[in-house]
């Protein structure tokens, strides 16, 4: 009876102390498992964290705009790449550093301050820096500067302000000789007089409608609306813009002669604005040349480009404005002097063209010689026989 006593508290002990085992064994493993989803958890959480810091850097390294963050000390924390570039530089652009330090300086002091650096390069440029402090309720979370290049926006303003100005001033001179021959034309009585001075406001009436033409032209052309891009022989264009000038060739006597290839040499283009640019070469040609000095119209292909080279034996352009002449209303002021007409829009939209289409323009001058100016524009791959392309 002891022996069974003895033998049944053995085997409830060994219940009991494996019981214990057991729930200690539960707990262990329920806090490893607790330990290893934390663990998993966490570093779940890091990754997020560190996918989110990833695509904030991506995002601002994008961006064509300098990021510099300070903590609240006015320490630096983070530049992205465009703000990175000025933390080497040397000469002119260690300005920038410069600024963006004392700027974050002041930002660290609770005021939002901005600054223009003018870096004169070359190439010239003007970078606008601004800080600010980061606060939230009332907590300091540091400061930012931002550093954006201001150069192209200040160079179209500055573009606007020049064609407000210079069409005021090429307007005022039509427009004021219409106004003194009119006043003129209403008093006079001799009738001889009075047809001079009736042909005297046909010419300018004429030359105004020629200045909006060319800027109607020109807007079109910047604009490239209503675009019409087919294949084209050049030879037709040529054709095209040699009889647009051949009335004010004929005035002046200026012969004008062209060399053209045997084949066909189609573009891809746009038939007007190929044409208008042509013309415009050739009616320069005309006006800058002298009389019985024949104008000559060239037309070849170079590799995978056509090339219409017009020349004059005109007076030439000196070489310090050869590089301006494509700019709008820019004109020579020896050439103002020797000639009659235009306004300086018409290498622009020789210019725009050439642009437009993936081509270019370029100028070969020599004082008392003349000019030699090249329209270069991609050929499309098709060669026909003359005739063939209507």
């Amino acid at each position: 009876m002891i022996v069974a006593l003895v033998v049944v508290a053995a085997v409830v002990g060994l219940v009991l102390v494996g019981a214990v085992a057991w729930r200690e064994h539960r707990h262990f493993v329920d806090a490893e498992e607790s330990r290893r989803r934390d663990d998993e958890m966490h570093r779940r959480h890091e990754d997020e964290v560190a996918e989110s810091e990833a695509r904030l850097r991506l995002s601002l390294d994008a961006i064509t705009q300098g990021v510099v963050m300070a903590d609240d000390a006015g320490n630096v924390l983070y530049r992205n790449s465009y703000a990175r570039q000025f933390t080497e530089a040397r000469h002119g652009e260690a300005l920038v550093e410069a600024a963006v330090a004392e700027l974050l300086a002041e930002a660290a002091r609770g005021r939002a301050v901005e600054r223009e650096v003018e870096l004169f390069g070359p190439p010239r440029r003007c970078l606008f820096v601004s800080a600010m402090p980061l606060t939230l309720e009332g907590r300091d979370y540091g400061s930012v500067a931002l550093i954006d290049d201001i150069t192209e926006p200040q160079r179209l303003d500055a573009m606007r302000r020049d064609f407000v100005a210079n069409i005021s001033h090429e307007l005022r001179t039509p427009m004021g000789a219409l106004s003194l021959l009119a006043e003129t034309l209403a008093g006079e009585r001799d009738s001889e007089v009075a047809s001079r001075l009736a042909m005297r406001v046909q010419a300018e009436a004429i030359r105004l409608s020629d200045i909006m033409d060319d800027l109607l032209e020109l807007s079109r052309i910047e604009s490239d609306e209503s675009s019409e891009r087919a294949p084209i022989a050049i030879q037709h264009v040529i054709s095209d813009a040699l009889s647009r000038a051949k009335p004010s060739a004929e005035e002046k006597e200026v012969p004008i002669e062209t060399v053209l290839p045997a084949l066909d040499l189609v573009v891809h283009a746009d038939r007007r604005q190929l044409t208008s640019a042509v013309f415009n070469l050739l009616d320069n040609a005309v006006k800058y040349s002298e009389a019985a000095r024949p104008v000559k119209v060239t037309t070849r292909l170079e590799g995978d480009w056509v090339e219409v080279e017009v020349r004059d034996q005109g007076f030439g352009i000196p070489p310090g404005h050869q590089e301006r002449i494509f700019e709008r209303f820019y004109q020579v002021d020896r050439s103002r002097e020797r000639t009659d007409g235009g306004v300086g829009l018409g290498l622009a939209i020789v210019r725009h063209v050439a642009t437009n289409h993936g081509g270019e323009v370029r100028v070969e001058s020599t004082v008392g010689e003349g000019s030699a100016f090249t329209l270069t524009v991609p050929m499309s791959e098709i060669l026909q026989p003359i005739g063939a392309q209507a």
